[in-house]
Formats: C-alpha cells, structure tokens, sequence
C-alpha cells in the first residue's frame, strides 16, 4: 500500500486509473501482489526525502498513485480494502537525515549528488511505478527523470545497468510481461536520445561501454516479446517452427551486434570503458594502470567504521528487510534486492559509492521496520482483552482464513440440523444453544487460525520489541544530529581540534591565499599538488597549474615529478611552466595528516606513469615509506622533502614529525634554487618561490670576470646570452 489515501476512503473499495487506461491500477496489475505496493511506496517515500522541496500538492499527488492493501507477511494477495502502511513514513524518518547524504547536501559541501541522488530515486520510483501500472505516460516521464539524472551527474550509468540488469533477471526468471518491456524499451530509446543532447556526453552515450548492456538487453526483450506475440495467434505446432526460426534469428542480431560492439571499442586501451567503470569492475585496475584514479581519497574501499559512521543502525535491518522482499518475490521487490546488492558492492570499491548505498539502506530498512511493527503491534492487539475481540476485524490477512472457518462450521451446522431419527430430534438442543455453540466454536476457530497464520508473539516480548526499536530510532536520530552538527558541517578549509585547554582553529589555509592575494602579481602562477586548485584559484584569485578537475593526468603527471626530482630538475621544469611560486602542504609540526608528504607516493606514481625515469622503489626501503635516518638518498634529496622540511629542525631543534612519528633523517640543509617566501602559523603551508635564473647567471658572470683575465670566453658567452622574455 503505498500512501494512505485518508480516513474516508481507507475502508472503500475503490479503483484508481492514472491516466485513463479505462482500467484501474488493481486491475492493470497482474500480479495483485502488494509486496510491489510496499517497495514502491519505500522508493516514493525516499524520492520525498531526497527532494526535500517538493511541494505538498505533489506528495498528495504521489498519495494516489498506487491503491493501499492489506497485506499480511506470507500472503501474496491483497484484499479490496485500504489500509495505512507505515513503510514510507519509517523511510522518510531515515532517508531525510542519513548522514551519508548529509555529507553532500550541507553548506560548503553542496555538490552534484545533492541533486543526483533525488533524480536517482525518482528514476527507479517512476521504473517501479511504469511495471506495475503498464502506462506509457510514466514510462516517457521515466525517460524524463533520466535524462535529469544524466544532466546532474555522471553517476547515471548505475542506472542505465541496473535496470536491464532487472529486466533481464525478469525474462530469465519467467516474469516476463507486457508491462515490463513498456517498463523499458522507452527508457532505453527515449532515455538515449536525451542523453545524448547532453554535451558532456554526446555521443558517448551510444559508443561507451557502459551503455553497452541497456542495447544488448533491448534486442533481447524484443526477441522474447515477438515469442509471446507468435505464441498467441500460433498453434502449437507452427509455434515450435516460429520459435525456432525466431530465436535464430534473435541470435544471429545477438552475434552481430556482439560483433560490431567488439570491432567499435577493441580500438581503445579500455575497451570503451572510463577508469572509474573499470575501478569498479575490477578494484586493482586503478592502482596498476591509473593511478591518479587511485590517489583520490574517495575512491579508496571504506572501512567497516565507515558503513557505521554514515548509515549508522541501518546497516543492521537491512537484512531483515531483504528477507522481507522475498514474501512474497515480485517485480518490484527483487528490483529493491538487486539494488542494495549491487550498491553494497560498489560501496565495498568506492567509498564516495556510499551515497549511492544510502538511498537503499533507508528503503529497506523502512520495510523492516514495517514489518515488524506490524507483527508486535498486531500480537499486542490481539492479546489485550479490550482489543482481541476487534484483532481478526483489523488485521486484513484474517479475513479469508475466518470465511473459511464460517463455511466449515455452517456445514457443520447444517449437517448436525439433518433429521436422522426420532431420537436424535429429541436429543437436538434449541436453536438459541445452537447459536451459541456456533459463536463459541467459530470464535475459537478463528483465535487459533489468526494465533498460527499471523506469528502472534508473547505480550512481554512485543512490547519490550516495540520500546527497543524505538531506543535504536532515538539513537539513529542521535547520531545523524551530531554527524550533521559536528562530521559534516565543519569546513574543510578552517580545521579545528580540541584538547583538555579548549578549541584550537588551524586557519593556515585562508592565511596562506590571503598573502598570496596580497604578495603576488595577479598574473603569477601557482604550483601545488592538484588537491589545492580549486581553493587556490578562489581564494587567492592566482592561475595553478594542476586543479582538481582531474581530467589532464599529464600536467599532474608533470607536476608529480617536479616534486619527486631533486631540486635543480624541479626547478627547470617548474621554469618550464613558467610557474612563480610553489605552495605545500605540510603537518608534521602540529599532526595534520593529509599533507603532501603522505600524498608524496602519489605523486611518484603518477608521475612515473608518464616519465619512466621515476621508480617508486628508488624511494622505499625494504618495500616501506620512511622519511628517517633510513630514509633513500632518491628520498632525502627530493624537492619535496626539502620544501617540507626545510628550516623544520629550529622548531624544536631535533625535526620531530607527529604524524609520521618520527625524527627526520635529513635535518640541516640549503635551497640554491628556491627560496621561502612564506610559512604559516602552525607550518601547515609554506610558500616558495623560485630564484631568478638571471640573479644567478649574474652573479656567475661576476665571479667569472673577476677571476679571469680580460678578454676572456666566458664573459662572451654570458654577455650573448638569451633574454628571459617573461622579465
């Protein structure tokens, strides 16, 4: 049952039509199973949470979409009467505040899946809502809601394979119908088209291998539908002979297209595959062959804290709610378990994929809870002497199983009101005894049939059930609260920590750009690792060579070498670039982790897989990362080990890291080709900038004229050299 419809029409008999179908939503609906009512009511619910804008006329809208049944677990047919499921209310109490999709909907962390993640639930919702009604006018808005979703994020292709993966689940299980294909072959045509207008994706949506399965899946849905078509106006002899010719024909359109298909991508490097489609297809691919794919942080597996920490008490009914979709197995409801399997798995490669998960742990933990607050409030009902005579009337399952027990018992009764003999007519109680009698019997009948079909628990143990589910509610609330508040709230760019003195705010960043802003020509261009970019180039307003727009991996395979050479070949190729200054991060005087030292491996890798002269073992020992007295000589006289560290010793006077844990191992040493500009309060960022080769020429030529005797080559030569046209 998806939405209530309100008091008045919750006990009538009455049909829906959508969109004028002449038929009503029960009646288009082959099944008759409200297990697809339940999940499409969990999906609505949390397209409502995701949107959180959606006005109260399109929730009341959304209300009449599918009828409310009553159904009881472990019957698969719903009864004509509406009643209140409260699945999509215990959805919307956990979608609206999972932390997981805090993370990206909050202020200053506002990004593409704020809005992707609505467009994602709609798009399966209004799915789910096409298979159940047939109606061609929610499978071209199902189109629409995707082509939303391709315009909001590049995440899209998660449902342009989830839903032929459906589908072909379907025609292999024998859940073919004609409700399925109108479910997708609009998608798939409609949903291309648009795609396609979209110019980040353009043609890639017909030449990439992410879209390869929706094609392949729209030839053989067309095959099995021309089955069913022939199978119908055929007889069964002439049905094997079209079958036969049909699947032939099927099979050599399969091949071909399999061909061609082949022919198109084994061209590419990753046959049609983008890095992060394979990453997730294979999660070593990234880290051997793309390694810049790798070094993002949200593209790291999570670990088992992290499921805890964003979907929180979730994570545990969701089980429960999986085993909840199998009774009875619809349409709708292996589309829900073939969700939450393909985003555990996905969530389990990419962190950042937990969002996706989100979405999913909600719906499915709101039909758990449905469930079970089903079955502890109806086992309460049932045993409480004010409410036990009233139980069979409410519960909808009770209905058929008591109209049964009135049939046998009228027989009965008819049977015993048989005259036989004379004695038996006197020995027959009055027919007031008899009607008693009946009562009697048919309200212990039916108490025992309702007790067995409806699992009626001990009265103690439902209610301490009850008062349990509402603690673990009272601390998921908790705990989305602080992770809103505390987690996910705070910026990224002013860190704070706390200690047994109070607050402490790093505010190095702002610091840094500030005297950029302030130092700096407005033309002068910035070097730092790519993490920095965006930032750099807001808030300092200054021109960076790398930005988190990752898309060019050779000028942050460039800028990876400069910092993994020594200090002479950093600087001609930072020249090169016509770079000003240089801008690190490092967090060994105060303990901040993600400083570019802990990235530096990174930027070894990427670089090597560009320029081969960079080997990440020239800077490990014994197969481990150190900065040490044990520490490489590769390592010790990189650049970025002296940008790091440079001056570090005078801060304590023995160069002790706190994150690495460590005494450094090169403690005393010179820069000749860059020079500190600026440095942080807490060392968080330091600022350098490169010396003029023309200083340095200069006062070579000076030293040269000093030292020889007049008329001299050197002094030629210096005096022809070539002018630095950017001075």
């Amino acid at each position: 049952m998806l939405i209530a419809y309100g008091e008045e029409s919750r006990n009538s008999n009455i049909s829906f039509d959508p969109v004028g179908t002449g038929k009503s939503v029960n009646e288009a609906s082959s099944s008759g199973s409200c297990a697809e009512d339940l999940e499409g009511e969990a999906l609505l619910s949390a397209v409502r949470s995701a949107s959180g804008n959606l006005s109260q006329d399109c929730v009341k809208t959304g209300k009449a979409l599918y009828p409310a049944s009553s159904l009881s677990p472990g019957r698969g047919k719903c009864s004509s009467n509406f009643s209140f499921r409260p699945s999509g209310d215990a959805v919307i109490l956990g979608c609206d505040k999972v932390p997981s999709y805090i993370s990206r909907s909050v202020a200053g962390s506002y990004d593409n899946e704020a809005v992707a993640i609505f467009a994602l639930i709609f798009t399966f919702y209004l799915y789910i809502k096409t298979l159940n009604t047939g109606s061609l006018f929610y499978a071209t808005l199902n189109a629409l809601s995707y082509f939303y979703m391709v315009c909001s994020w590049g995440g899209y292709t998660f449902i342009i394979n989830l839903i032929p993966m459906h589908v072909l689940l379907c025609i292999v299980t024998g859940r073919y119908s004609s409700r399925l294909y109108i479910a997708y072959a609009p998608l798939v045509v409609l949903g291309t088209l648009l795609a396609s207008l979209v110019p980040v994706v353009g043609f890639n949506a017909v030449m990439t291998s992410e879209h390869f399965a929706s094609f392949l899946v729209f030839i053989i849905i067309h095959v099995v539908a021309l089955v069913y078509y022939i199978k119908g106006i055929l007889s069964q002899k002439m049905f094997k002979v079209a079958v036969t010719l049909v699947v032939t024909v099927g099979v050599a359109v399969c091949c071909a297209v399999i061909g061609v298909l082949v022919a198109l991508v084994a061209s590419s490097p990753t046959k049609g595959w983008s890095g992060r489609s394979l990453s997730l297809l294979d999660p070593t691919y990234a880290s051997k062959y793309i390694p810049i794919i790798a070094s993002v942080s949200e593209h790291q597996p999570p670990t088992w804290p992290s499921y805890f920490m964003d979907i929180n008490v979730l994570a545990f009914l969701v089980p429960a709610g999986i085993i909840a979709c199998f009774l009875p197995l619809s349409d709708a409801s292996s589309f829900v378990v073939l969700y939450i399997v393909t985003s555990v798995y996905f969530s389990g490669v990419m962190v950042r994929l937990m969002l996706v998960l989100a979405p999913a742990a909600c719906i499915l933990s709101g039909i758990a809870l449905s469930e079970a607050f089903d079955v502890f409030t109806r086992s309460i009902k049932f045993q409480l002497p004010g409410l036990s005579g009233n139980s069979h009337s409410g519960a909808g399952d009770t209905s058929s199983g008591s109209a049964t027990i009135q049939d046998n018992v009228a027989k009965a009764d008819k049977q015993s009101s048989t005259p036989k003999s004379e004695d038996t007519l006197k020995e027959r109680p009055s027919r007031k005894n008899r009607k008693k009698e009946k009562e009697h019997v048919e309200k212990a009948s039916i108490k025992s049939h309702i007790e067995k079909r409806l699992l009626v628990l001990p009265l103690e143990a439902s209610i301490i059930s009850i008062l349990l589910l509402i603690l673990l509610g009272a601390f998921y609330v908790v705990h989305c609260v602080w992770a809103a508040a505390e987690a996910y709230s705070a910026p990224s760019i002013v860190l704070t920590s706390y200690s047994h003195d109070g607050l402490h705010v790093f505010d190095d960043f702002r610091e840094a750009y500030a005297w950029l802003s302030h130092n700096t020509e407005v033309d002068d261009k910035v070097a730092s690792w790519w993490d920095y970019g965006y930032q750099t180039t807001a808030m300092a307003n200054r021109t960076v060579i790398v930005d988190n727009n990752t898309w060019n991996n050779t000028h942050i395979a460039t800028v990876g070498t400069a910092m993994s050479s020594p200090e002479k070949p950093a600087w001609e190729i930072f020249n090169s670039l016509d770079v000003k200054y240089v801008l690190v991060v490092f967090g060994g005087l105060v303990g901040y982790p993600s400083d570019d030292i802990n990235k530096f491996l990174w930027m070894v890798r990427i670089g090597g897989g560009v320029f081969p002269h960079i080997k990440e073992p020239d800077y490990l020992r014994d197969g481990q990362y150190r900065i040490d007295s044990q520490a490489t000589s590769t390592m010790l006289n990189s650049l970025m080990y002296k940008l790091s560290y440079y001056r570090f010793v005078d801060t304590d006077g023995k160069g002790f890291d706190r994150v690495r844990r460590t005494e450094i191992g090169k403690k005393y040493f010179k820069l000749t080709h860059f020079e500190e500009v600026f440095t942080t309060h807490h060392w968080m960022v330091r600022i350098y900038k490169l010396k003029s080769p023309k200083n340095r020429v200069r006062g070579k030529s000076k030293k040269s004229k000093s030292n020889s005797k007049p008329g001299s080559t050197t002094s030629s030569k210096s005096g022809r050299r070539k002018k630095n046209p950017w001075h």
